[in-house]
C-alpha cells in the first residue's frame, strides 16, 4: 500500500506538519526526503532500507554517490536530496561553531564533528584554528591515511597554525571503527603536539575522537 492510502495522521509530511520533526522516526524523516518509494515499497519501506544497509542514520550521511546509488529504489535524484540534506546540516552545524567562543559551545563544535568525521571510511586529523577570543578562523584537514592509522608531522601542524595566526587549536579525528575510545598511540601524539606548538604560544584547547554516533574529548576526560 502506498503512504497516499495512509491514514492521513501516520504519513510522514501529515504527521511531521501536525506533530514536528522529533515526532517522526530515521525512516519516516527519510521517507520525506525520498518522497516515493518503488513497486512493493513505499518510502519509508526505503527509508528503512537505507538504515539497514547503511548501519545507521550517520552512515546513510556518509555514504557518497556511488553507495547510494547502488542501493535499491535509489536513483541520481533521491540520492542528490539526500546529499544536499546531509551538506546543509553541516553547514548549518559550522556557523554556529564559528559564530562564537567555541569554548562556549562545546555540543556545537562535538555535533559538527561528528557529522564531519562520523562516517568518513578512512582516517583524517584535522585542525579548528581559533583565535585569542576563541573564534574559529579556519578549518583544515592536515593528514589523511588508512582504515588502521595515519601520519600526523607536528611540524606541518605548527606550520599550518602559524600560517593562519591562530592562539588556540582543536583537533579531531576519527576512528573509521566506530569507537570512539583515545588509543595509547592518540594520547602520546597530542601530548606531542601540545608541547610543539606551546613553543610557538598556541594552546591545543581540545582534541576529539569521533566513532560512529559519538564523540571522545580529551578536555573531558582530562587528558590535556
Amino acid at each position: 500500500m502506498g503512504i497516499t492510502q495512509w491514514p492521513a495522521r501516520e504519513r510522514p509530511r501529515e504527521k511531521l506538519l501536525a506533530r514536528g520533526p522529533r515526532a517522526l522516526s530515521d525512516a519516516e524523516l527519510l521517507a520525506i526526503f525520498l518522497r516515493t518509494g518503488v513497486r512493493g515499497a513505499s518510502a519509508v519501506d526505503l527509508g528503512r532500507t537505507l538504515l539497514e544497509r547503511c548501519g545507521s542514520l550517520s552512515g546513510v550521511f556518509g555514504a557518497d554517490l556511488r553507495q547510494l546509488t547502488a542501493l535499491p529504489g535509489l536513483g541520481a535524484a533521491k540520492c542528490a536530496q539526500l546529499l544536499a540534506a546531509f551538506e546543509l546540516a553541516r553547514r548549518a552545524l559550522a556557523e554556529r561553531v564559528a559564530a562564537g567562543d567555541a569554548l562556549a559551545s562545546p555540543a556545537a563544535v562535538r555535533d559538527y564533528l561528528r557529522l564531519s568525521l562520523g562516517s568518513r571510511g578512512h582516517e583524517v586529523f584535522l585542525a579548528v584554528l581559533l583565535d585569542a577570543q576563541n573564534r574559529v578562523i579556519a578549518e583544515e584537514e592536515l593528514f589523511r591515511g588508512t582504515l588502521t592509522q595515519t601520519s600526523v608531522y607536528p611540524r606541518e601542524v605548527v606550520k599550518c597554525a602559524l600560517r593562519h595566526n591562530a592562539a588556540a587549536v582543536i583537533f579531531a579525528h576519527n576512528h573509521p571503527s566506530g569507537v570512539a575510545e583515545p588509543s595509547q598511540a592518540d594520547r602520546t601524539l597530542t601530548e606531542t603536539l601540545r608541547r610543539s606548538l606551546a613553543l610557538v604560544d598556541v594552546r591545543v584547547l581540545d582534541h576529539f575522537v569521533v566513532g560512529r554516533g559519538e564523540a571522545a574529548s580529551f578536555a573531558e576526560r582530562g587528558l590535556l
